[in-house]
């Protein structure tokens, strides 16, 4: 954090642009009593790692899983009850029909399934529903990954294997057929021959929603532990320009609200991301809801 000439403190801000944020990044939803460094960052993952080792950044939005990670590891991070990612999971595991006439879930097993990270959320999202919903046994899968976590500290599982350095990227393995599926999230390739491993994957989704009623969170919004500590006035500044900045984009009449901001809302949904990441080894331990956000509540109040 930096201030001017007249102390308005200056925030260096990692950021994506979505329709709930976007009033922010324009400048059409602002304070006097701060100001936002907004950085361009492109996948904006790239800015997960430095914000969980080094808070690189005062304000960054993070991969929920990411979170956790750092959570477990200590970092000096607050989060906050904002979501700004989340999406149905059941289209992202797709597989090559050059290759394979057809896979299922239950065919899984035995085969090489290539994901970006084991940690990464949309991956951890997908195995949730290969789990529980078809019954896979998740370490019966050879799984392929092209970079670790966010967090140096953590050891991916035994079942987990690195693909070779400098090698080609998941991508290209999967319409080179040298991996059988592969798990994608934003870099879905827009091609006829590329299916998705769970049949009417798009049903399948809204048919979870619809019996659990919960948001698959992929990231929320963090602050550093110094900001909240030496400036908590500026940390419950931050978290009503968001909420100022989503009432700018209202949810549309009947569709559900993805991106939920405030305790009650959001705390459903994290129990279950607490125990899908407990169940993967992602984190060593089940965390409560209240832990990971015992610090925004006393500086929001418990009813924010």
């Amino acid at each position: 954090m930096s201030t001017t000439d007249t102390t308005v403190p200056t925030l260096r801000t990692a950021l994506k642009s979505y329709p709930q944020t976007q009033a922010l990044l324009k400048g059409d939803v602002s304070s006097p009593r701060i100001k936002f460094d907004f950085q361009e960052i492109e996948p904006i993952h790239r800015a997960f790692k430095p914000m969980a080792e080094k808070q690189a950044f005062d304000v960054s939005e993070m991969a929920i899983f990411t979170y956790l990670q750092a959570k477990a590891f200590d970092k000096p991070l607050v989060l906050l009850p904002v979501v700004l990612a989340a999406r149905l999971q059941h289209g992202c595991i797709v597989y090559n029909t050059d290759f394979h006439d057809k896979i299922t879930p239950d065919m899984l097993p035995g085969k090489k399934v290539g994901v970006r990270a084991y940690s990464q959320t949309t991956g951890a999202w997908v195995r949730n529903i290969l789990s529980q919903e078809h019954g896979v046994d998740l370490p019966s899968i050879r799984w392929i990954t092209f970079e670790g976590a966010h967090l140096d500290a953590y050891k991916e599982p035994s079942f987990v294997t690195r693909a070779p350095e400098g090698g080609k990227d998941l991508l290209s393995m999967l319409m080179s057929g040298e991996v059988d599926a592969g798990i994608l999230g934003n870099d879905l390739p827009d091609d006829p021959k590329i299916k998705p491993v769970i049949d009417n994957a798009a049903e399948a989704g809204r048919a979870w929603f619809a019996k659990h009623g919960l948001v698959p969170i992929n990231h929320m919004l963090v602050v550093t532990k110094k900001l909240a500590q030496s400036h908590p006035d500026i940390v419950k500044e931050i978290y009503g320009l968001f909420k100022r900045s989503k009432a700018m984009a209202p949810v549309k009449a009947g569709a559900a609200d993805m991106r939920p901001i405030g305790f009650e809302a959001i705390s459903p949904s994290l129990e279950l991301v607490i125990d899908l990441a407990f169940a993967q080894q992602i984190i060593p331990r089940r965390f409560s809801v209240s832990e990971l956000f015992e610090d925004a509540r006393q500086i929001l109040g418990a009813d924010a």
